[in-house]
């Protein structure tokens, strides 16, 4: 909406500027006339306007400079459906754009009180063309679409004179010139040059019907505009014939030459000034579905904490002091030390509980384990979780350059009850997969065929969806179970929905998404190089209890992505390997990873890895629905 305003009011200014100083003092009054009002709409409509023939790449410098986007969330849904706290989703500046347009309103409607009261009270006298009303001990002059307004005051020799012009006026229909920019002033009040279009039009009938009168008669006339001061009425929207502050310009304007021919080829400027404008609306930056948080740069050597996949010394496990490879030593262990404390909780059995626990804890530079986070099907998962690592005994820490640093490190534990054979395991990657972010011809949903922004629609289509087929659990509400639920699935080459995966806070809402995704409609697939490819999508569908909305919306910090990673050289090549995660620091499944500038990207697996081949100086962009895009470039 800023960002709609802030054009509209730059294309405004450009057309304004073109008009003072190369058209206003033409003489082609009816070609400025079409001017004002063909380039006040387009300014208007332009900031919608994009073309594909047109669309280029902004220099990436200049499009972070628009900073006034506005964040699309993740659908967001209350036991009642989509979130029903209206005015609590409504920007402030929606309000007092609303409020000032409600007083906009009301001055609008007494200044018509204002002519219905004067026509009310005057004397009537209807004319073939014009009807006339006199207003008695009053020196008005003005009309009103086919109404022409005179005070008795007037002198009587000076009447035809008024008259001729303002029936002027009458036939070309001014007034819907000036009611147009009336009604404009409603809506944009807030823009000082919608009044500055107005007065110009204003100025612009005054020349128009002058021109048209005087055409034998200009001494009297000018000697008419000079010989009395006459009360105005302060109707911004009706043709005053006396109006102090033009008489001056009026005559200027009656003593010009006409203007020669020639000179409308000044209107020929307003075809590069459109292009221009189309150019701009058409550019790919500063149109992100999301905002962007920016990292100049990952400097592995300045950061405390070294992800363990890329520290020079890894923490040393106990027993892997003289071992070749510390590393491996390492997951050995880990796992070894897992299996060793591990007890499946007795109550989540009998409960039928069972799902992945994300973990992810911080050596610190002491080898202790600190910071332990995790997120799981349910909280008894956790807590056994909890207890596990909790039980991890001290390390030798790692080191960076010589220097003891924080290593984090991410590890998830999947139970799994006997009787089910379900399991993903958690280093499956989706190398032949295109991401949605960078495929040349995303999938198709029904409906959005002849859609000039297929992403945009398929973004927007799935939201109706899962809108549409929301039901929050009844048995969820009672026990109060809220928060975001990730959902990850795949449109295969028949466009079909296949491997949904999904993890929340509880089964039950694990379950309920499921379910929304699974009744996704068949689509047209996604297609790279002109062939069929599967395309994984994500979404975050947060569950949020109608008691608790108002609370968490004022009170809880905008969530965000952290992405953990280094660069690792492998036959030749360098990869950036590391792990998406939320401000929780749990994995974030799903992730769109792309490097600016190519067709080159990567999704993020279900625990939020990721690994893509890139350059010195590549700018990676993470996008991840419901969070601000981030933007990392990378250096060595």
């Amino acid at each position: 909406m800023i960002t709609y305003i802030l054009e509209t009011l730059a294309f405004q200014l450009v057309f304004l500027l073109t008009y003072d100083l190369f058209l206003k003092k033409e003489t082609f009054f009816q070609w400025n006339r079409l001017y004002l009002l063909t380039t006040f709409v387009l300014s208007l409509v332009l900031p919608w306007v994009k073309f594909e023939m047109l669309k280029t790449t902004m220099p990436q410098e200049l499009g972070n400079v628009t900073i006034f986007l506005t964040q699309l969330d993740g659908v967001v849904l209350t036991p009642e459906g989509v979130e029903t706290s209206f005015w609590s989703s409504i920007p402030w500046y929606y309000g007092v754009l609303a409020f000032g347009s409600i007083l906009s309103i009301l001055w609008f409607a007494h200044k018509l009180h204002q002519i219905g009261r004067l026509k009310r009270s005057g004397t009537i006298q209807q004319f073939p063309e014009y009807d006339k009303i006199i207003v008695k001990s009053s020196t008005l002059a003005f009309s009103f679409f086919r109404n022409i307004f005179l005070g008795t005051e007037i002198q009587k020799e000076k009447e035809a004179n008024i008259i001729a012009h303002e029936l002027v006026h009458v036939k070309q229909r001014h007034t819907l010139d000036l009611l147009f920019f009336e009604l404009a002033r409603i809506v944009f009040w807030f823009n000082p040059l919608t009044y500055v279009y107005q007065n110009r039009m204003a100025e612009l009938h005054e020349f128009i019907a002058d021109a048209q009168v005087v055409k034998d008669n200009k001494r009297e006339h000018f000697e008419m505009l000079l010989s009395e001061a006459f009360k105005t009425q302060h109707i911004s929207f009706v043709n005053q014939f006396f109006n102090k502050s033009l008489i001056k310009k009026r005559i200027v304007m009656l003593q010009k030459k006409r203007s020669k021919a020639v000179w409308q080829l000044k209107y020929v400027l307003l075809l590069p000034l459109i292009l221009g404008m189309l150019v701009y609306t058409s550019c790919e930056t500063g149109k992100e579905e999301n905002t962007e948080e920016i990292d100049s740069s990952v400097s592995l050597k300045a950061i405390e904490e070294v992800p363990f996949a890329v520290v020079d010394e890894v923490p040393v496990f106990p027993g892997c002091e003289d071992a070749e490879d510390k590393r491996a030593c390492f997951n050995e262990k880990i796992q070894e030390h897992i299996r060793k404390n591990f007890h499946y909780p007795e109550a989540a059995q009998e409960q039928g509980i069972q799902g992945r626990v994300s973990t992810i804890f911080r050596i610190d530079p002491k080898g202790n384990i600190v910071d332990i986070k995790m997120r799981g099907p349910h909280e008894l998962l956790e807590k056994e979780t909890e207890r596990i690592l909790a039980k991890l005994p001290q390390m030798k820490p790692g080191k960076q350059n010589g220097e003891p640093v924080k290593v984090p490190f991410s590890i998830p534990i999947t139970f799994k009850l006997q009787d089910n054979n379900e399991d993903i395991p958690s280093n499956k990657r989706n190398e032949e997969m295109i991401p949605f972010a960078t495929i040349d011809e995303v999938p198709v949903f029904p409906g959005c065929e002849n859609a000039s922004d297929r992403k945009a629609c398929f973004y927007e289509s799935m939201r109706n969806h899962i809108r549409k087929h929301f039901n929050y659990p009844q048995e969820a509400q009672e026990q109060g179970i809220q928060g975001r639920v990730a959902i990850m699935f795949t449109i295969n080459g028949e466009g079909e929905i296949v491997d949904i995966k999904k993890r929340g806070p509880s089964p039950l809402l694990e379950a309920e998404a499921e379910r929304i995704i699974k009744r996704l409609p068949k689509m047209i697939p996604g297609k790279q190089d002109g062939k069929i490819v599967k395309v994984p999508f994500s979404i975050p569908i947060t569950f949020k209890l109608q008691s608790q909305t108002n609370e968490m919306s004022s009170n809880k910090p905008k969530d965000y992505m952290q992405v953990n990673g280094g660069l690792l050289t492998e036959n030749g090549s360098t990869y950036f390997k590391g792990t998406v995660m939320d401000s929780e620091s749990m994995g974030l499944p799903g992730v769109n990873i792309s490097i600016q500038g190519t067709e080159k990207g990567a999704v993020s697996d279900f625990d939020g890895y990721f690994s893509l081949a890139v350059a010195e100086n590549d700018v990676l962009k993470f996008q991840y629905l419901g969070l601000p895009n981030k933007l990392i470039r990378v250096s060595h």
